[in-house]
């Protein structure tokens, strides 16, 4: 039976929880762009525009989609106490980083499939290694197009050999312009960390090794001129896309909630994934992208897929420094 009350409140205790979640949610080198204003029947999602990223995000589309990966989260954490909320988003105009609210609108028993869901976020962590040679299931890549487009997102797996190799061929020329671009060079460098104290950004110990000679895929080069380790990654890469309907904010929000609830049916079902976001972030890379597998939709990021042990976690940053009371 469904409840529906105008006053349904959280306690301080539980909206900690609950942001906690939110903020477990992934985001482009672990920057973690989001702020939360709680109110006692709402939460308030911002974005924190001092964790930007000018060089590599100069729009802030990434950083749009980090948000939206954490307001999915957010939702299932108060789905998982029976809590329905209303989303809306981009709710005012006048407040530009406000993205999201969220209020507490009714009582609704939350679904198994929620549940599950909910459960994954603290073991969902992105995959920097090679995966297993095991390949995914066919019933579990459709699990994965239809989490997207529960959301309203489009996941395009690229799985003939053809495609695999020109969108790979894009994803080397991204990651080569930016490796020669020495301000991004320097950004990347910021958000890299040997501080076990630090609450944010990707230690060094996660970023991987380095794929070796001859490799299909260019993998993000955390290490960033220090030496890496190299190994040899998977011949024959299970490539997807996620794409969106149009470009804008509101897209953009949609496509992290798309996102994150891919990732996390991924994580429910054995498989992980590694987020690619140098061709979305290299203008006429991303418009050669959507040339090739866009019809008219907007890629948005692309990911590498597979199944794989489960690997550490990225820090993140306490709840306190998540939340904020509102003005």
């Amino acid at each position: 039976m469904n409840t529906f009350s105008p006053s349904l409140t959280l306690t301080d205790q539980d909206w900690r929880n609950v942001i906690a979640a939110a903020g477990a949610a992934p985001s482009t080198h672990n920057t973690q762009p989001w702020r939360f204003a709680v109110e006692p029947d709402a939460a308030h999602l911002h974005l924190d525009t001092d964790r930007a990223l000018p060089v590599a995000d100069p729009t802030g589309r990434e950083a749009r989609i980090s948000c939206g990966a954490a307001l999915m989260n957010l939702r299932l954490a108060l789905r998982a106490m029976n809590l329905e909320p209303l989303v809306t988003l981009l709710p005012q105009r006048r407040h530009p980083t406000l993205l999201a609210t969220a209020r507490l609108q009714a009582v609704v028993p939350a679904t198994p499939q929620e549940l599950a869901l909910h459960a994954a976020i603290p073991r969902r962590h992105s995959h920097r290694r090679p995966f297993l040679s095991t390949d995914l299931p066919s019933a579990v890549l459709q699990k994965l197009v239809y989490a997207a487009g529960a959301e309203g997102g489009y996941l395009r797996l690229v799985q003939d050999p053809p495609t695999v190799r020109t969108v790979a061929g894009l994803i080397r020329r991204a990651d080569r312009l930016q490796s020669l671009n020495p301000v991004h060079q320097a950004e990347l460098a910021a958000w890299v960390t040997t501080d076990e104290s630090r609450t944010d950004g990707v230690p060094l110990s996660a970023g991987g090794p380095r794929p070796s000679a001859g490799s299909v895929l260019a993998m993000r080069d955390f290490a960033v001129g220090r030496d890496r380790p190299e190994r040899e990654f998977e011949p024959d890469p299970l490539l997807a896309v996620l794409l969106s309907s149009g470009d804008t904010g509101r897209d953009q929000l949609r496509t992290g909630q798309a996102l994150q609830r891919l990732l996390l049916t991924a994580t429910n079902h054995g498989a992980a994934a590694t987020i690619l976001s140098a061709p979305t972030e290299v203008p006429p890379v991303r418009a050669a992208l959507r040339d090739l597998v866009g019809g008219g939709l907007y890629p948005q990021l692309v990911l590498r897929l597979g199944a794989a042990v489960p690997t550490a976690a990225a820090p993140r940053r306490p709840v306190e420094e998540l939340i904020e009371r509102p003005e």
